[in-house]
């Protein structure tokens, strides 16, 4: 069956401020180069879909949370059926407690 990925409001909002930071921070073609790493990666999900550990800050809600690690973002996604959810790109170096926010 073939997987297919699906991008909430909340993880195009958190690329596009990604971008966003990057090309004033640096570059745009650093932020491409950034944002095209998240997505390559999110897409290595349709081969392996259970290839990112349980989001254990995220156990209590219904969903099982996974996440992906590509630089400094933790890319947080479930899976229902045949599609994988990507929830959030949460940057690793804010508080662990505002992902739980995030979601709300």
């Amino acid at each position: 069956m073939e997987m297919r990925i699906e991008w909430s409001e909340i993880s195009e909002r958190q690329l596009k401020e990604i971008f966003n930071y990057y090309s004033i921070e640096a570059t745009p073609t650093i932020a491409k180069k950034i944002i095209n790493r998240i997505i390559n990666r999110v897409f290595i999900l349709k081969d392996h879909p259970l290839s990112g550990p349980k989001e254990e800050l995220l156990s209590e809600y219904p969903e099982e949370f996974r996440y992906l690690v590509e630089s400094n973002y933790k890319i947080i996604y479930w899976i229902r059926n045949d599609v994988i959810t990507i929830a959030s790109v949460f940057d690793c170096r804010q508080n662990p407690v505002k992902m739980k926010k995030l979601l709300e």
